[in-house]
């Protein structure tokens, strides 16, 4: 099968790249568009077989051929989803099992240029999500010289479910985890077509944020992935705990079997024979994380972490970091008043013996630092810690530099808001704010990918364009040459390049700045490392 993909490719490559915008890959030629801007775009290109019928939790198998010109103009489906978040728009022709399509952005001319190549994951907790979300839209990136992609992988149930009867027909005896093999499948789609596109296999840089990032982390953690790309950017998230990490497989499997059993299915069969809507509705019931990756040892031989701190992961160039207010204030202190007082009896709830130990790490003398500090806990609990335990360890092992960012520009007021001249969302009474101070989880995105004008929400300002600026130049710049650097940017020194860990702030000042929160860290490492060891 590869000899014949790699034939193929040679045709592709020796044909004219873009006549009428089509390009022959190795399924067949698809035809695009091309935009005012003169980027190409290619969208809704299978890039494996649907996996429907007996194909359902299985491995994604290869794409099948096709005779004639399929069109690229629209947005392949989205995979099978509940309407969980409402911050996600999407493009996508529908929704449906057979979602297993990607989307390509080129400045190209031809098929010989060799541009760097961008594969972007979205986030969604591994439950929602869409390659067609208009902030994750590849034009912007384009236009900086940079072939770039998004991808859909299965969700959910679909994208997780581990199950005996599942293992026991694998080649490989695992099972769950084909949203990551999804990802692996794209990869491979990259390295035996992008050329086709303009663009170059052997420059390739993988990136997602929340779950996408997630992503990245076990797709560098994983074997198959070895010589599938060259560079990786991680956006607040990391599969290592307390976030979404996998879980063994036999867990996995008990989990699947008690889904099984809650929807009637008393096989492997009964359960494919399920409508997707009899799947989806009695998985939407279950919280959100319930249906984890496994350490299947296929794709995950051992935990994420444990692969990072053997330096058994591939190693290339990461640019990796979180928001100054990736969760709220509020999911330590609850309904309390922000003051130390109330700081000291959460810790003492969340931590006991080890509360005096954590008030020396998260300490506070006032109202407005309670706040700030039982906002900096919620965020390390909930994914600031992982991403930042990702860098240290591959920074350690990975032979590569890690830049390190923190991203801590608020969002302006919403366009409503800024309509009617509301106060800021940012005022409160009594110490407590009523809305985020620093930056939200996902804030991000559309500054790091250009596409601020994308989002009609919020009422962009001056300032807003010019850290979008600055941060779209960054990843560009990493993406061409795994490092950030570059004219008229401020220096970014890698976090690993010397006895002072430095980072850098993301914000209206954009500068590096030496790291001051190691201590918080380490106290959350030990109590992750004794968990893990259980």
């Amino acid at each position: 099968m590869r000899i014949a993909l790699a034939a193929a490719v040679v045709l592709a490559v020796a044909a004219p790249a873009f006549a009428a915008d089509r390009v022959k890959t190795a399924n067949g030629i698809v035809e695009g568009v091309t935009e005012q801007s003169g980027i190409h775009v290619f969208r809704g290109i299978p890039l494996a077989a649907p996996p429907v019928g007996d194909l359902r939790w299985t491995p994604p198998q290869p794409a099948r051929n096709w005779a004639g010109i399929r069109s690229a103009a629209q947005f392949g489906p989205r995979c099978v989803q509940a309407p969980i978040f409402a911050d996600m728009s999407f493009r996508s022709n529908g929704m449906s099992e057979d979602c297993l399509y990607l989307n390509v952005w080129t400045p190209a001319k031809s098929g010989s240029e060799r541009l760097p190549v961008l594969v972007y994951f979205y986030g969604g907790g591994f439950v929602a999500g869409d390659g067609s979300e208009p902030r994750y839209d590849g034009e912007s990136m384009a236009r900086k010289g940079i072939v770039s992609l998004t991808v859909n992988y299965r969700l959910g149930v679909f994208g997780f479910l581990a199950h005996p009867d599942l293992t026991k027909e694998s080649p490989h005896h695992a099972s769950g985890n084909y949203a990551l093999l999804d990802q692996n499948a794209a990869l491979h789609w990259v390295h035996e077509n992008i050329a086709a596109f303009g663009g170059d296999p052997n420059k390739v840089t993988i990136a997602g944020e929340s779950a996408g990032s997630i992503a990245v982390s076990a797709q560098m953690a994983s074997p198959l992935s070895k010589n599938l790309f060259a560079g990786a950017i991680g956006e607040s998230g990391a599969s290592i705990a307390p976030t979404l990490p996998p879980v063994p497989l036999a867990q996995g499997e008990e989990e699947g079997t008690k889904f099984a059993a809650s929807v009637g299915a008393e096989s492997l069969a009964a359960l494919r024979a399920m409508s997707t809507d009899q799947i989806q509705a009695a998985a939407a019931k279950l919280p959100v994380g319930r249906f984890a990756s496994t350490v299947d040892h296929y794709f995950l031989p051992k935990l994420p972490v444990e692969v990072f701190a053997a330096g058994e992961q591939v190693k290339v160039p990461l640019l990796v970091g979180w928001n100054s207010e990736e969760s709220s204030a509020r999911a330590i202190l609850a309904a309390s008043d922000p003051t130390p007082e109330n700081l000291a009896t959460a810790l003492q709830r969340l931590y006991g013996d080890r509360a005096n130990d954590a008030l020396k790490v998260y300490a506070s003398s006032t109202p407005d630092e309670a706040w700030q500090v039982a906002t900096d806990l919620a965020s390390d609990r909930f994914i600031a810690y992982s991403t930042w335990k990702w860098a240290y360890l591959h920074g350690k092992t990975g032979g590569k530099s890690v830049y390190r960012y923190l991203y801590a520009h608020p969002r302006p007021q919403t366009s409503a808001a800024a309509d009617s001249a509301t106060p800021s969302a940012t005022a409160g009474t009594a110490g407590r704010p009523a809305g985020p101070r620093g930056a939200v989880h996902a804030a991000e995105i559309e500054y790091a990918l250009g596409n601020l004008a994308a989002n009609k929400v919020y009422a962009w300002t001056p300032d807003d364009y010019k850290i979008s600026e600055i941060m779209h130049d960054f990843f560009a710049n990493f993406v061409k040459t795994g490092n950030p650097n570059g004219p008229g940017l401020p220096q970014w020194p890698a976090a690993n390049s010397g006895p002072i860990v430095q980072f850098m702030r993301l914000d209206v000042d954009s500068h590096a700045e030496p790291e001051k929160t190691r201590e918080r860290y380490l106290f959350l490492d030990a109590l992750y490392r004794t968990d893990r060891a259980r």
